[in-house]
């Protein structure tokens, strides 16, 4: 857990005084589905929605494109402890509380990490796993606040499928729930690294359709899993939200925006004593 908000000081933003809105969300979206995300939930009565980017004029001008008044920025870089504390306080300070935490957008990245380099590497996991966690981290004081039973949504990917990785034992770790922690989970991704340095992902049984990329969102899967294990009373799922066209994927994929973010929107909503630690493709429940 992160140090800067125990559940106890968490406690103390719902002090007389301290506003409370029916929902609150998070995602850092200023683009694409994550943009789309934020605009299809700003539309539901009683959320309000907290968009975050790392760099602020995206993320501000993506607000004001938006022009509704239940959208807020605040400047997010989930690779920066110092960014991600400012966070936690904005929140703490004008909600009170956390209801909904939707994250692991998918990032301008890809590209980047078709030719898998070391550092590039780094970056992807640090981002779409490590980063996701911190964030998590951060705000679970928050979202144990929550008086709806929170909702943590992750996006995912297809790549991050189990059945995609060759090596039988890679998928069995990271498919056994009840084995599964985040320590098991965090040395597979040690493994991965020691690996790709010393150029035996293939020989290894790694997935060499963007390797750095799956293993994050296959990683990510792992993680929400293990969530949704330690907090049962919260409704916490992963999600595949299609062949989007985006800038991501040069615009090839087949499906827009807006039905990129069902998905997500609909996790984000789900009713009480709905399904939690699945993974969803699209709207549907589908296998790790």
């Amino acid at each position: 857990m992160l140090p800067w908000l125990s559940f106890e000081k968490a406690k103390e933003c719902l002090l007389p005084g301290v506003p409370s809105q029916d929902h609150n969300m998070v995602t850092g979206a200023n683009k694409g589905i994550g943009l789309e995300t934020v605009r299809q939930l700003a539309a539901v009565a009683g959320v309000t929605v907290v968009l975050t980017a790392r760099d602020v004029k995206r993320g501000t001008d993506a607000v004001a494109s938006l022009a509704l008044p239940n959208v807020v920025f605040h400047q997010l870089d989930v690779q920066d402890s110092d960014s991600i504390r400012s966070l936690v306080d904005f929140i703490c300070a004008k909600f009170g509380r956390l209801d909904i935490l939707l994250s692991g957008q998918a990032m301008n990245m890809i590209q980047g990490v078709i030719k898998t380099s070391y550092d590039k590497a780094r970056e992807c996991l640090n981002t779409n796993y490590y980063g996701v966690k911190r964030v998590t981290e951060g705000l679970l004081p928050l979202l144990k606040l929550s008086t709806y039973g929170a909702r943590i949504v992750n996006v995912s990917s297809l790549r991050g499928e189990l059945w995609r990785i060759p090596n039988e034992q890679i998928r069995k770790e990271l498919g056994d729930i009840e084995t599964l922690t985040e320590q098991k989970i965090d040395g597979i991704v040690d493994k991965f690294f020691h690996d790709l340095k010393n150029d035996m992902l293939e020989v290894n049984g790694w997935s060499m359709m963007l390797p750095a990329y799956s293993i994050s969102k296959a990683t990510l899967n792992a993680y929400t899993r293990v969530l949704a294990k330690n907090y049962p009373n919260m409704c916490i799922n992963c999600v595949h939200p299609g062949y989007v066209d985006t800038d991501i994927n040069w615009h090839t994929g087949t499906l827009s925006v807006e039905e990129g973010a069902k998905g997500s929107v609909l996790l984000a909503l789900l009713p009480a004593g709905s399904p939690t630690g699945r993974y969803f493709d699209q709207t549907e429940v589908a296998k790790f």
